[in-house]
């Protein structure tokens, strides 16, 4: 499977008529953000925007509200995602009697480690969102009600050395030392790691290290595009 299969799998997803959403899964540091950005980035080349990049991580819950439950040390566990509120903008943004120009989705800001309210606009010539997270994949009540709005979802896999050391390298680069990014990424993002890694079985499709642990993007070839080109109604 190459990045350009993966290009074509995704466009043949869109319907005339209808916005189509595709999930990307995978345990933290698999390369899950990276993927769907390449995706929008390639599938949009030409500059239209008929694909949009929601990422499930502006569903954190804030601190102070983890704090609140007695979560905080567990921040990244499924619990500590607001899984109903995700569900509902799925479900919004695949309604096409929706008559709201933009949709709004929350953000993550890395850097303060919270969500960003209102950070993300879906434009109603978006045909094709692209969404991703660690648990869309999850056998739970709420998960499943996430997963009942993606059209497919893609599971990213990684070399577990790899993983382990982008994960790190990003816990280094918002703020942690050394030693603190390695007791998380070993203690809470390795038990959310497993939990994510028993859902593989779920995914329509593997997407393997010959695509995740690669950094070139090829160009896109003009059959990568929508059936057509009109706004979802």
């Amino acid at each position: 499977m190459t990045f350009d299969d993966l290009l074509e799998r995704a466009a043949s997803l869109v319907r005339p008529g209808r916005r189509a959403i595709l999930g990307v899964a995978g345990s933290p540091g698999a390369g899950k953000t990276t993927l769907a950005e390449r995706l929008v980035r390639e599938l949009n080349g030409d500059g239209s925007r008929w694909v949009a990049h929601v990422p499930m991580d502006g569903f954190h819950l804030a601190d102070v509200e983890l704090e609140r439950l007695g979560r905080r040390d567990r921040k990244g566990a499924p619990d500590t995602f607001d899984a109903a509120g995700y569900a509902a903008l799925l479900r919004r943004l695949r309604d096409e009697e929706q008559d709201d120009g933009i949709v709004y989705a929350p953000g993550f800001e890395r850097t303060l480690e919270q969500p960003i309210a209102g950070a993300v606009p879906v434009p109603r010539t978006a045909r094709l969102v692209i969404t991703e997270g660690n648990y869309l994949l999850l056998r739970d009540a709420a998960w499943e009600r996430v997963r009942a709005q993606l059209d497919e979802v893609w599971f990213c896999e990684l070399d577990e050395t790899e993983r382990v050391r982008r994960l790190v390298a990003r816990h280094e680069e918002f703020g942690k030392d050394h030693d603190t990014a390695v007791a998380w990424v070993l203690g809470t993002d390795q038990r959310n790691a497993d939990l994510i890694a028993a859902t593989r079985a779920r995914a329509d499709l593997v997407v393997g290290p010959e695509v995740t642990a690669s950094g070139s993007v090829p160009r896109v070839p003009p059959a990568h595009r929508p059936p057509d080109s009109r706004s979802v109604r």
